[in-house]
């Protein structure tokens, strides 16, 4: 029986070595014809490119959760704006966290939750004109333009005014204007203003804002020095009067210009 069953298997196996000779000769490629190319691996997670509309998806439901935001109309206008294209293509990985990022110019676009809270305090209506003090990227300005009718926006470093007009037009922001100037003397050529919004700390909130402020408006501003505490000040002009509601500690870049030589003045 054992000398049978060797013999057997060395048959079976002669019978396979017969068969696999067969099938590789008939796989070889033709004379003249070269090797199909091997399939390309499936990109990693890593090569794959950004999902950013998942991303702000994902950062505007983190705000209401932490509730920075509440305001349907808000939620809105931060899910339709695309904070990625308003950074340096560097931190654009980072452009759905919600933390400041450099522009250039020393300067800073402010944290989503920021934005949101200081959007919603400014409750503006589909028929407001605005005012905001601080372009920056022009991020602020692209969130306020959903939601109101114009934004007149005012930057006092130019590199950055320009960049900002041109990403703006780019994007068919057609209600926003933009000019290069000292935002501590407002734009009296366009006032009142419904809602004035600040993205720059003045260590006293500015005279010629709150006179550009119209009745029933609004304004929402950080107030402090640059190295201690700054709160953020929701004002309401009543009657002529303007309330003054401290909101929460934040931190800003300083206003420049000439509320600074007043101070030096002083």
């Amino acid at each position: 029986m054992l000398r049978s069953s060797k013999v057997t298997a060395v048959a079976v196996s002669a019978v396979l070595a017969v068969m696999l000779a067969v099938f590789v000769g008939g796989c070889k490629p033709e004379e003249g014809t070269s090797p199909p190319r091997p399939v390309p691996p499936a990109p990693t997670k890593q090569q794959q490119a950004p999902d950013y509309e998942q991303m702000r998806s994902d950062m505007v439901e983190l705000l209401k959760r932490q509730g920075m935001v509440k305001s349907a109309r808000v939620i809105e206008a931060m899910t339709a704006t695309p904070r990625h294209l308003f950074v340096p293509e560097q931190y654009r990985q980072r452009a759905y966290f919600d933390t400041p990022l450099p522009i250039g110019e020393g300067q800073t676009i402010s944290a989503p939750g920021i934005v949101a809270k200081m959007t919603e305090l400014l409750a503006p209506k589909p028929e407001d004109v605005v005012l905001e003090i601080g372009t920056g990227s022009g991020y602020q300005a692209a969130v306020l333009a959903h939601l109101v009718k114009h934004v007149y926006t005012i930057e006092i470093l130019c590199p950055l005014a320009e960049t900002a007009q041109q990403r703006l037009a780019e994007m068919d922001y057609d209600n926003v204007t933009v000019k290069c100037g000292d935002g501590y003397l407002g734009w009296p050529e366009h006032a009142p203003f419904d809602g004035i919004i600040v993205t720059c700390a003045p260590e006293e909130i500015p005279q010629p804002l709150q006179d550009q402020l119209r009745e029933g408006g609004r304004m929402v501003i950080p107030v402090g020095p640059e190295r201690g505490a700054q709160k953020l000040y929701l004002l309401e002009k009543q009657a002529g009067v303007i309330k003054k509601t401290a909101v929460l500690p934040v931190i800003f870049v300083p206003m420049t210009g000439e509320v600074q030589e007043q101070q030096m003045r002083q």
